[in-house]
């Protein structure tokens, strides 16, 4: 009976991760699909491209949610079912899942960043918070989502295991860093090639260079117009 309270807490997490709150979020306030711009990703910082903070601020809020509710439910009314922490954190892995495969929205959801946070600060909100802490200061230092994300999937398990010890609860830890690690692939190879675009910064149809990018792209072009002009003199 145990496990099949678990598998139930689990689909259900998953459920709850499968609500696309970028598309739902962008189509109630009459944006453009986040799907259809930028990076492609449904998530808070692709919402925050289309320059409308408000519709960023609430996807990430909600985001957050869908893996800090089914994880608190879990952790309360649990026990009582014979579940316990181990499960809680399998619900918020599960939550992630459906974030990136989204039953509901054909199966193509977002990176996953901030229902990976509100379910860390369901389980541990010490670890949570210290994981946010340094998605922050990665942020704040060099102005890439994608580089914090990374720096903090790779942190969160290393902050469980040598201050909360190897406990259960990191077998689902581990596969949610993961998971986010692999989710950033794209992300990885524009960093490197220095296309990646910051926080903040706009960005056109899917596919498109950002404006940075876009101006270094072209830059050796317009380098030597200065030297044409010389020469004309």
């Amino acid at each position: 009976m145990q496990g099949l309270n678990s598998l139930i807490a689990v689909v259900g997490a998953y459920l709850v991760g499968s609500l696309s709150f970028a598309v739902i979020v962008s189509h109630a306030m009459g944006l453009s699909d986040p799907r259809t711009y930028g990076s492609g990703n449904p998530g808070a910082t692709n919402v925050l491209r289309s320059g409308n903070r408000a519709a960023a601020v609430l996807t990430l809020a909600l985001d957050a949610l869908k893996g800090y509710v089914p994880v608190l439910l879990v952790l309360i009314y649990g026990p009582r079912f014979g579940l316990g922490e181990t499960t809680a954190a399998f619900a918020g892995l599960a939550a992630l899942v459906g974030h990136i495969w989204p039953v509901f929205f054909r199966f193509q959801g977002g990176k996953g960043v901030a229902t990976a946070a509100g379910a860390l600060l369901a389980i541990n909100p010490w670890l949570g918070a210290a994981t946010l802490l340094t998605w922050l200061i990665i942020a704040a230092f060099f102005r890439y989502s994608s580089l914090a994300a990374l720096v903090s999937a790779v942190f969160a398990p290393f902050y469980q295991a040598l201050i909360w010890g190897v406990e259960p609860m990191i077998l689902a830890l581990i596969p949610m860093s993961l998971l986010l690690i692999w989710r950033h692939e794209g992300n990885i190879r524009k960093l490197v090639a220095g296309t990646e675009s910051k926080l903040g910064q706009k960005a056109g149809p899917q596919g498109a260079l950002p404006e940075p990018a876009r101006a270094h792209h072209h830059g050796g072009t317009h380098a030597h117009h200065p030297k044409h002009r010389k020469g004309r003199h």
